[in-house]
């Protein structure tokens, strides 16, 4: 059933589960994902690394995100988002 009051919903977290080559470092990709409209803040850990690639989780918090904009993002980067962790959404 439809919530018609979807309008109303905004995005405002999401915690990722990224793979991403060493290049860009993580501090390149948080200011990529800071361009984001709505994104206020970005935080991103390193969990693992290995010969070729990174895996990391990061943390994007804001008002209204939108999900394909933080994909497309990843992507044109280089990287792969593994699992989507967290997601937190308000009503206004």
């Amino acid at each position: 059933m439809e919530d018609p009051d979807n309008n109303n919903q905004l995005f405002t977290k999401v915690v990722l589960d990224v793979l991403k080559p060493h290049r860009p470092s993580i501090i390149d990709l948080a200011k990529a994902l800071m361009e984001i409209n709505g994104a206020t803040k970005v935080s991103i850990t390193t969990r693992e690394i290995d010969a070729e690639t990174e895996t990391v989780q990061v943390i994007i918090e804001g008002y209204n995100l939108d999900y394909e904009v933080v994909l497309k993002v990843l992507t044109q980067l280089g990287a792969s988002v593994h699992s989507i962790d967290v997601v937190e959404m308000r009503k206004e």
